[in-house]
């Protein structure tokens, strides 16, 4: 079948250090509200970056029954309930959303590691076994393989990992999944719950992690905080999506993809711009009808001012008044969720017009000359935006998104 199919998401779910649901998600970012906070450890922590922004107050008893839970890592957990919101969202009934024309394209960056944490930590310190279904707990496929259980998904089933790229390459390839008609429907997202003391401390001798604030595109900005949890989306044919009746929140038109082939951990210029480049083509659209990008933005030395570049070679004249804000500073970095917990920011300033701040900023920094809603939110009219994900390894993603009217 020729790729002609309009796609469109029909629904959407998060559980965050906002909470559950991707209202809280939503309104934290908009107003500004920082969730990173004081880490609490079950385990003493040794490390001096001692903030990140987890879930906090999540019982997961109170959303999955017993079985579910005896083969679901919290990263697992997560993705279950955002699923869950999303699937209602879209107007399904439980596992009426599956079938055998039905994805499940999710992406972690680390999987089951809370885990391995624990594992690791009981086998050697206290002398314990591992739990019984530590591998099929621990494994990067848990989270979609136990999604396409929970919804009777058939069709394809896999887990994307390349690290902070991951869930916007997951939302990427369900969308051609859907437009070439391999199948009527996907459920895309992404899912990390990668804060433990063995992990932290890995993320502290990267020396990447901030220990107060992390301000994007600032003057002073001196790293990242990580952050827990999870995004889901449901995509379908709009064609499909109209004839049931479904509320349609927006129509997913382009993904780009490329590769640095250059550093491990350093970003390349000419690979994010190529990013950029081919989810405009992809979505035959030209980088003058992009209202707002939600960027990448991790507040780190190299990251901002490659970033800023990459927008430059794209935007050109207008690289310094198109409305471009971080949100890591409220949710913090969520790895391989990332491209997720910043898809819902993406779609909600699309749905309500208005651009999200990029808080904790100080002072502009040539490096970075772009307009970046520095603290406050800004009413703009947004309809087509742009969401990026630049991972290590040199692996870039690009979203293209429209308004659905």
């Amino acid at each position: 079948m020729a790729e002609t199919r309009s796609v469109v998401v029909t629904g959407m779910g998060a559980v965050s250090a906002a909470g559950v649901g991707w209202k809280p998600l939503w309104e934290a970012a908009r107003d500004g509200r920082s969730l990173i906070g004081p880490l609490e450890f079950a385990r003493d922590y040794p490390g001096r970056i001692k903030i990140g922004a987890q879930v906090r107050g999540f019982q997961p008893a109170d959303h999955l029954d017993k079985a579910t839970l005896a083969y679901s890592d919290p990263f697992t957990q997560y993705a279950l309930v955002a699923g869950d919101e999303a699937v209602r969202n879209a107007g399904f009934n439980g596992k009426a959303a599956g079938g055998d024309r039905c994805a499940v394209i999710l992406g972690s960056g680390i999987g089951g590691v809370r885990t391995i944490d624990d594992g690791l930590y009981n086998l050697y310190a206290k002398g314990q076994k591992p739990e019984i279904l530590s591998i099929p707990k621990l494994i990067g496929s848990a989270a979609p393989a136990m999604m396409s259980m929970r919804f009777d998904a058939r069709g394809p089933v896999f887990t994307v990992t390349s690290a902070c790229s991951s869930a916007s390459q997951a939302i990427g390839m369900g969308m051609h999944m859907v437009r070439s008609g391999m199948v009527d429907r996907a459920l895309v997202g992404g899912a990390e719950a990668s804060l433990s003391v063995g992990t932290q401390m890995t993320w502290e001798m990267l020396r990447v992690l901030t220990p107060d604030k992390c301000r994007p595109f600032s003057k002073g900005r001196n790293g990242m905080s990580i952050g827990d949890g999870a995004a889901i989306f449901v995509l379908e044919a709009e064609e499909a999506a109209r004839a049931r009746g479904a509320p349609v929140l927006a129509r997913l038109v382009g993904y780009g993809t490329s590769a640095d082939a250059r550093d491990p951990i350093r970003p390349d210029v000419e690979g994010s711009t190529l990013a950029m480049q081919r989810a405009l083509e992809d979505a035959g659209a030209s980088a003058d009808e992009i209202d707002y990008v939600n960027a990448h933005g991790t507040a780190t030395a190299l990251n901002d001012p490659t970033e800023a570049e990459a927008m430059g070679r794209i935007f050109g004249e207008r690289a310094a008044t198109v409305p471009v804000s971080s949100t890591k500073p409220i949710h913090g970095h969520g790895l391989g969720a990332a491209g997720a917990l910043e898809f819902v920011v993406t779609l909600m300033a699309m749905a309500e017009n208005v651009a999200p701040p990029t808080i904790n900023f100080l002072e502009a920094d040539p490096k970075c000359p772009v307009d970046c809603v520095p603290n406050t939110a800004r009413p703009t009219r947004i309809r087509t935006a742009m969401s990026n994900s630049f991972a290590f390894g040199g692996i870039n993603a690009t979203l293209v998104v429209r308004a659905a009217d």
